[in-house]
This record gives C-alpha cells, structure tokens and sequence, in this order.
C-alpha cells in the first residue's frame, strides 16, 4: 500500500479544501507537509495521503444522517432504480446501468434536488401555533436544511437496491426454461442469502480495506467531491457548482450528437475513412482492426470516440499508477488478438473475430437447448449427436486472461502488500491510523462485530435451507464451497480496488468452477456462481461505500443498517416485477427474437452459459479444447514472482508503477462489445492523470473530479431520455433519419 515518497518545494502551500484557500493551524503558520510535491504552490495529488489531505475535506458538521426525509427518498429512489432495472432486464434495449450507474452520480444529483426542495417548499415548523403539530413537522423534517448526510444516505439506500440482483435473475431462469415455480419460501429465503451473503467479509476486513488512506476507491471521488461541493460553502463554491452546471448543461447538448443524431462521432475511423473504396476483402481485415463503433464490430485500434457514455469520469479519477498498467494491458489485447485469429488458433477462422455466441465446428450458431432434457440437465447422448460447442478466440482470451489476473491477484497481494496490510491491522485496532478521515470517525460508535456476524449467520442459513428443501439442484455441500471461493476471493478484489479503483472480473471463475462440481446440471452452476460471485461483488460494494461513509462523516452503524435496508427493499421489489413479468410475457420472453418492448435476451444468455459451463468437464478438462483457460488460474500465480525477482535483480524496477493483474485483466478486458472508446479513455487519462494533474495541480485539485461528475450526469440523464423517447425503451422506436454521419451501417463507416 506504500507509494514513493516525494518531497516537497522549497515553497510549500497547502490548501483549505473546502475554500481553496490557504490553510492555517490555531497558531497561525501555515501547515507544512512533508513528501509532498507542489508546482506553483499548490500540491500534485499522487497518494491515497494526498487525496485525505487535499481533495476530501475532513469537514463535519454533526448534522443528522437517519431522518425522516433520507429514509423517504431514499425507499423512493430505491423502488425507482430496482424497479427500472428489472423492468429493462426484459426490454429488447438495455438501460440499467444508466439508471444507477456506477458512481450514483446521477440518483445523488436527483437526490439533491428533490432534498433541496423539500427544505424550500416545506413549512417551517416555527410557523405553526400547535406544538404537536410543530413536533410532527420537524419529525418529518419540514423546512429543515437538507445536509450531506442526509444526501449521502439517501443515496446509499438507493444505489443498494440492486445488491440482489442476481438472484432474481436466476428465479426469472427457473421460470422460463426449466418450468419451477419455486415455493415463496425458496424465494424469499434465497433472495435473502444471496443479498446479503457478502455483508460479513466487509465488516471484518474493513481495517484493510476502509480505514487506511491508501485505500482510496478512486472512482468514487467525483460523487464525493460532488456532495462536498453541494453542501460545504455554497457561496464560497458558487463559481466550482456554476462551472459544474454549464459542463452538465454541455453534456446534455453533446450527447444527443453521438447517441442519436450523428452516430459517427462515436467512432471516428481515420483508416476505415481513408479506405472507403478498398477491395471488400482488404476492408473486411482492416474492419477487425480498426473498426469499434459496432458490438463485436473489430478490436477499434486508432478509433476514436466522443460519446462520454462510454468514456465517463472514471479516466479522469483513476490513479495514473492504474491507467499506465492498463495501457500496457491494451497494448497486449492487440497484437494478441489479431495473432490468435490471423494465426487460427483453436480453428477459430471458421467463426466471427468478436463473438460471445457458441458454434458449432462448421461455424453455424450453437442452441445450447439441443442438448437439455426435460429434466433441465444435460443429455449427453444427444450431445454425442451434436458434438461440443466451440468458442471464438476472443471469448477464450478473455476468459484466460480473467483467469490469469485471478491468479497474478492472489500472489500480486501477498508478495507486495502483506507486511503494509499488516501494519494497518495493528494500527486499526490500536486506533492509531494516521488518516484523518479515520481519526474523524472515531467520535462515532462502531458497528459491533455481532451485527455483521449475526446478518452471515442468518444468510448462511437462509441459504442452507434452500439447499437442502428448496429446488436449486444445488447439493448443500456445493453451497458451502460457493461461499468458501467468494470469500477466499474477495479480499483480493477489495484490496485491489480500494487501492487502484478497478477490480478483476471474477464471474467466469465462479462458472468455471460450479460446471467442473456439478457436472451436466446448468441450474445448480447459476446458484452457485450467484452465491460465490455475490460474496466478492457485496463485498466490494459495502467496503465501497463505508469509504464514502468515512469521507462524509456518516456514523458507522447508519451506514451499515441502510445498507442492509436498501438491499433487502430492492430485491423484494425485483422478485414481484420479475414474477408480473415472466407470468404475463412468458411466450415472448422465450421467443429467441422477442418483440419491440419485450426481450428475453438477457435471461436467455444467462441460461446458455450455465448449461455451457455445466459441460466444463469436456470443454475445459484434461481432454477439453481448451484446457488453457483454467491453467490461467496457475500460470497466473507466477507473473507477480516474476515482477518480485526483477526487483531483487534491478531495484530501479520497484519506482516503476507495476501490477501485473491489471496489466492482464486490461489485456482481456475487452473482448467483445464496442471497442471504440478505448482510445479515448486513454487519451483522457493522459490529459488528466498525466499533463494536468502534474502541471497544473490547482485547476486539477478544484475541477477535475466534479466536472467529470458533471459530464456523466448530463450524458446519463440524456441517455435515460433518449432510451425512452426514440432509442425503443418505451416500446416504439424512432431512428433518426440516415445520413452520412448516422450511417445504415458501422458508425465509423467500417465494413
């Protein structure tokens, strides 16, 4: 968790982080830190200390957290969001991420203003000549400041009420394909378990992955600026929020461009452009190369793309420590790409370049239903008859390069981090960690163990019972070993991510692992994978937010018992609109096509990869095609010794910012999809993270996170509009008329 240290200018300035001004301590000296670099005196953010330092004010105001009002918006944003999100797991146009998205930018920017307004348009309990009444009215918080507590809150609940999401998604499976309507029992018990059953490792590990400063969890830094700037000084901060609200506005504007008008923008093909009136052959190749505007169009080399839905803050918050591994990591998926499929690795000539489809060896399109029974299991005569599915080359790089980065995971952690991870263990329980978030913190209880304790225990058993009477399929054995792969794995994820904002995907793993268990049973591998993957994604998500929680000053056991609330609230509202849905739109939803407002896509995708990886055994065993794939997970192990032993050779390799799982999680990341924006996002990175960030410190400092919360606001909410009105989402939709920069074809006027 250390970084180089840095030191500082003969001049030294630091800054007040709620006024940018200079900052000065009760005897009046400016305050000096030491191991900090400062350019025209102000400082260069480089560490997880300089985030505390310089970024997140310590500020707190005491204000309250759990009121009325943070419970009301938060239990209406939460059926909002969870609602959408299943409502559209169904659609044939998929817009739930734009709903919550990943930073909850967009929920905590309607948050505030319907809090805001609350405050404003409310009555003033003052005004009122009954006490009763005046109690009642300040019990519901009428005309009462809406704090960033409040805020933080609110949002908190909401953007958890999509925590149980996947075991809704795998109920909605049973219905349509295998026929169970499980008991209300199973479901209830389940979608508890499943909800919940990551909360634990969090709690416990919360010394590791919360309190230090390294551990940062930098893509969450434009929410948290966003809900400083909003509350903390508002007059100070006016021209900072007017500046946000004309890059919202902008953003808005540009993005009904790219999105909708002038699709080109979203991927400009200098080559493809310049190769117009190539032989189809040779456009065809320089398509799988250049071309990225499309899903699963080609590998988008030198494309370029100005649609910010894709890019979002996220490059401009991510670590330049992270963005330059990831560079690295891309640069790989490249030339490894295009060798794998030039080279006809696995015969993969006989399918698509970019494809997460099955096929068959003569290159038609697989039915993973030609080999089901009536029983839901897998009916290997009928296999015989069909043969095995294969895979694109591209489906296999990413599956082995999530694998390799599982695998330099666990070894990168251990070598690296062990002796740092053990300092901040004793400095949590010593309550001597240096942070000052932290130290702002202890004023407030925390939460006793037994609380997380008792919600495992009660999850566990949940599960358990499911197990053993419910209709999974899933032995109660296989269930404990789901939970033993999430929680031996989550740990990993959640140091990666705290310290670099960016985690490994560990689905496939889970997948993998549940076919080669219970062989031939598609059902039992999606309980499985959801269990295990649930304990590292919860895991994440809660340490995620506790860190936001530490930021903003929320009390510890505020942030644990809305949690817990906006989960359970969300996943009982997913299970009875997935149930309205399914029920009523059955026939449709099994329709490989589906129509213009109901799509089983989704579902369908998830039922064809468990009954894929129920076959792990023949696809990926001893005599499996492709055996490389969980070899990854050892082969893995090794990179990060590697990356240690050169250390040892030439110590001028430890101030190179070095990972070697992300460098191999990037190099896959990709694989299918569009791949356009690729080239943008680095460019971001390196205008933010590289040029500004280190010459013009100030204007980073104060700008660079809330303007790209402000640019993924306006592009969010457009696109939620768009979805609606014209894209289809509602139903009906209304292309734009073609022209030359919204072409029939590729965006990037690619073959």
């Amino acid at each position: 968790m250390k970084l180089p240290s840095y030191k500082a200018n003969a001049v030294v300035e630091a800054v007040d982080k709620d006024n940018n001004a200079p900052a000065e301590n009760p005897e009046g000296q400016i305050r000096v830190h030491e191991e900090v670099e400062y350019v025209k005196g102000h400082p260069v953010i480089r560490t997880g200390a300089d985030v505390s330092r310089f970024i997140v004010s310590d500020r707190d105001d005491g204000d309250p957290a759990l009121t009325f009002r943070s419970i009301v918006l938060g239990t209406v944003f939460t059926a909002l969001s969870s609602v959408i999100t299943i409502l559209y797991v169904f659609k044939p146009y998929q817009v739930s991420t734009l709903i919550v998205p990943d930073h909850g930018l967009t929920i905590g920017v309607l948050v505030f203003i319907f809090g805001k307004a609350w405050a404003i348009f409310t009555p003033r309990p003052e005004r009122v000549k009954w006490r009763w009444l005046q109690s009642v009215l300040r019990l519901m918080n009428f005309g009462q400041h809406f704090g960033i507590k409040e805020h933080v809150v609110a949002a908190l609940i909401a953007s958890s009420g999509n925590n149980g999401l996947s075991g809704v998604e795998v109920h909605a499976v049973e219905r349509l394909f295998y026929g169970l309507h499980i008991s209300a029992s199973t479901a209830i018990l389940s979608t508890f378990s499943i909800a919940l059953c990551g909360f634990v490792l969090a709690g416990v590990l919360r010394p590791l992955i919360v309190y230090p400063a390294e551990m940062v969890y930098w893509s969450t830094l434009p929410q948290v600026v966003l809900y400083q700037n909003l509350h903390f000084n508002p007059r100070n901060n006016k021209r900072r929020l007017i500046k946000f609200g004309w890059a919202l506005g902008i953003a808005a504007v540009w993005e009904l461009f790219p999105a909708y008008m002038m699709t080109w923008l979203g991927g400009l093909s200098v080559v493809c452009l310049a190769t117009l009136r190539a032989p189809t052959h040779t456009r065809k190749i320089l398509t799988t190369i250049f071309g990225g505007a499309s899903s699963n169009e080609g590998m988008g080399l030198l494309n370029f793309s100005l649609d910010w839905q894709y890019i979002q803050s996220t490059y401009l918050s991510l670590p330049l420590k992270q963005q330059v591994n990831s560079w690295i990591g891309y640069a790989i998926f490249y030339v490894v790409m295009a060798a794998l499929y030039y080279g006809n690795a696995w015969d993969t000539k006989s399918f698509p370049f970019m494809s997460t489809s099955l096929f068959h060896s003569n290159g038609t399109t697989f039915s993973p239903n030609s080999v089901i029974n009536s029983q839901g299991t897998i009916d290997y005569t009928k296999l015989e008859q069909v043969g095995l599915p294969s895979l694109t080359s591209s489906t296999v790089w990413g599956y082995l390069t999530q694998n390799l980065a599982i695998g330099a995971l666990i070894s990168h952690v251990l070598i690296f981090y062990w002796k740092d991870m053990a300092t901040a263990w004793k400095q949590a329980r010593s309550r001597t960690q240096p942070d000052p978030h932290y130290q702002g913190m202890l004023k407030y209880k925390e939460v006793p163990m037994w609380w997380y304790y008792a919600s495992f225990v009660l999850a566990f058993f949940a599960g358990l019972i499911v197990t053993i009477k419910g209709e999974t399929t899933l032995p109660a054995w296989g269930y404990i070993i789901s939970l033993i792969l999430g929680s031996f794995i989550a740990p990993f994820s959640c140091v990666l991510y705290g310290l670099y904002g960016t985690g490994v995907s560990t689905n496939q793993l889970s997948k993998m692992v549940a076919g080669a268990l219970h062989p031939g049973r598609p059902l039992a591998g999606l309980y499985f994978a959801s269990w295990s993957h649930q304990v590292i994604l919860l895991s994440v998500n809660l340490a995620n937010w506790l860190k936001v929680g530490q930021y903003t000053k929320v009390p510890h056991r505020i942030m644990f018992a809305t949690q817990v609330y906006g989960t359970l609230l969300g996943a009982a509202l997913n299970y009875v609109v997935m149930i309205t849905i399914v029920t009523s739109q059955r026939e449709i939803l099994l329709d490989p096509i589906g129509n213009n407002v109901w799509s089983g896509s989704l579902v369908q995708s998830l039922n064809s990869q468990a009954i894929t990886w129920s076959l792990a055994k023949e696809i990926y065993g001893t005599h499996g095609r492709y055996l490389i794939v969980p070899l990854g997970l050892i082969i893995g192990l090794v990179f990060p010794a590697v990356h240690w032993g050169l250390t040892k050779i030439s110590p001028r390799i430890r101030n190179w910012p070095l990972n070697t799982t992300i460098i191999l999680a990037y190099a896959g990341q990709v694989y299918y999809g569009t791949t356009a924006w690729v080239g943008s996002a680095i460019a971001v990175g390196i205008f933010s993270q590289f040029w500004l960030r280190r010459r013009l410190p100030r204007v980073y400092n104060e700008y660079n996170y809330l303007i790209g919360a402000a640019l993924d606001g306006g592009s969010q909410l457009v696109i939620f509009i768009l979805s609606f009105a014209v894209l289809g989402a509602s139903g009906t939709e209304r292309p734009f008329p073609t022209w030359w920069g919204n072409p029939d074809g590729n965006p990037d006027h690619c073959l």
